[in-house]
């Protein structure tokens, strides 16, 4: 019979069942992800900010999937690193801060899918409007989207949580290794048809607006490639298009995986694993495919390991 306790502010996380002959092991990797995503992250932002020919729409745009990547993995990753080594009757959370990880959690992950969409459009004005793309992409302009993709998720965020946030608590058991909105009203023993009704709503909207705008741009982008004799528009076109698809479909893959695996509790150990993945792999390949495509990344890159190779040489003679 399952254990009821009302409004308790102290909650117990679920925990991954690692043996104890693996548990630092996993300790040693998945602190190994994290720094390596986190230096990633933050060695692309200030690279932007040092380079100043990257200081280009498309790249401030990115910089601001790559903030949303920092507080992602920083919101998760050290309390995770330190409930693995925990015994799991002391892996607790208090409920507020259960309360901010999932709100963080909903945020940056749907901020992802509207700084997608944002870019997408970037890209569209890029290639199909080279001419007026300084017109159109103006600092004021980049200023307003950027806002609007980090403002719109907030609003509908506050909502989502605000209704698990409403509901009496009987259980004190979070079925994550991490808080998220799906867990929190879980805890309730009230009826969380409104939660499912506005989840499910938001969800459609998300996938339908992000998937709309990518088939929308990346369609019009197609069709003028396809009519077009421009082989330089054409390879410019295939080149960024295929990796901003490429982030796009790893991010989407991700989130709604896990969204999915929450509504089969038989598959909770790969939903555990799939939700560690869903902050490692966008966070850190985000950036290498975005650095893989990018000249001016690559020549700063090249530029750095020379100057450095150089200078060495030059103190001994």
């Amino acid at each position: 019979m399952e254990n009821f306790t009302y409004n308790s502010f102290m909650l117990q996380l679920e925990s991954i069942d690692f043996t104890k002959d693996v548990v630092y092991t996993a300790f040693i990797l998945f602190l190994v992800f994290y720094i390596f995503t986190l230096t990633l992250n933050l060695g692309f932002l200030i690279l932007v900010i040092v380079e100043k020919n990257l200081q280009q729409p498309m790249y401030i745009l990115f910089c601001s999937l790559t903030v949303s990547d920092i507080i992602g993995v920083t919101n998760i990753f050290p309390r995770l690193l330190v409930d693995i080594v925990r015994p799991p009757s002391e892996r607790l959370i208090n409920y507020y801060d259960c309360v901010v990880q999932a709100f963080l959690n909903q945020w940056v992950n749907s901020t992802s899918h509207t700084l997608l969409m944002i870019m997408a459009f970037d890209r569209y004005v890029a290639i199909c409007s080279p001419l007026r793309y300084s017109a159109i992409m103006t600092s004021r302009m980049l200023v307003k989207l950027t806002v609007t993709a980090w403002v719109v998720p907030f609003l509908f965020v506050s909502v989502l949580i605000g209704l698990s946030v409403r509901l009496n608590r009987c259980r004190t058991f979070v079925s994550n290794l991490l808080c998220d909105n799906a867990s929190l009203f879980k805890l309730s023993c009230e009826s969380v048809e409104i939660n499912n009704i506005y989840g499910l709503f938001y969800t459609v909207l998300l996938l339908v607006a992000s998937v709309g705008s990518i088939v929308l741009t990346y369609g019009k982008i197609a069709v003028i490639c396809l009519t077009s004799n421009n082989k330089s528009m054409k390879k410019k076109a295939l080149k960024t298009c295929s990796t901003h698809l490429l982030v796009y479909l790893v991010l989407s893959f991700s989130g709604f995986s896990a969204i999915a695996l929450h509504r089969f509790p038989q598959y909770s150990y790969y939903r555990k694993i799939l939700t560690i993945l869903l902050f490692i792999v966008p966070g850190s390949l985000n950036i290498i495919i975005y650095g893989v495509q990018s000249k001016e990344v690559r020549l700063f890159v090249f530029k750095t390991f020379k100057c450095r190779k150089v200078l060495p040489f030059q103190k001994r003679t």
